[in-house]
């Protein structure tokens, strides 16, 4: 949040190959790494089924700190984008998970306004389960293959799955 957006996106790769004395017009790369990472998409076992039958009681949204363009591109790839009513991400909202104002926006825009209903499901302990502890909100930490070390993790979340389909369980689906 110390460094303007655009600025981040537009120098990290001229940055980072400067301090190796190498030359490069950092825009450009950015531009294709965008084109790259917005190709490709890699579908967790199960989402397909449990965001099909989540959206058929449940409204879902999504919030991201990623690309607005990008995410959406891969969502669609993904065939999980029908899913979803909302998309919210930091780029547009001007803060970033998980900022407090990332969420007060989040929550402004949506029309349930009960925070006892919401449950934030993601895989970032520092953004995600953080974001939705400040907020007041349940969380629910993704995490296959306990990748997370639960002795490293000082952020307590309401949940830990290891498997989407265990969310049928927490949201009684």
């Amino acid at each position: 949040g110390e460094i303007p957006l655009e600025l981040v996106l537009n120098s990290r790769f001229s940055e980072a190959l400067k301090l190796h004395n190498i030359d490069i017009d950092g825009i450009g790369w950015e531009n294709k790494y965008r084109e790259y990472l917005a190709d490709g998409y890699l579908l967790i076992d199960g989402a397909l089924e449990i965001c099909e039958k989540l959206s058929k009681t449940h409204r879902m949204i999504i919030v991201t700190n990623g690309i607005r363009k990008t995410q959406i591109k891969r969502l669609k790839m993904s065939g999980l984008y029908k899913f979803f009513s909302e998309i919210f991400d930091s780029q547009s909202i001007g803060f970033q998970k998980p900022d407090r104002r990332f969420f007060e926006h989040v929550i402004f825009y949506i029309d349930d306004k009960n925070l006892d209903k919401l449950l934030i499901i993601g895989d970032s302990p520092n953004t995600d389960i953080l974001g939705g502890i400040n907020m007041g909100i349940d969380t629910c930490l993704f995490n296959p293959s306990n990748k997370i070390s639960s002795g490293l993790n000082t952020i307590k979340s309401t949940y830990t799955i290891n498997y989407l389909s265990e969310l049928k369980e927490i949201c009684k689906i």
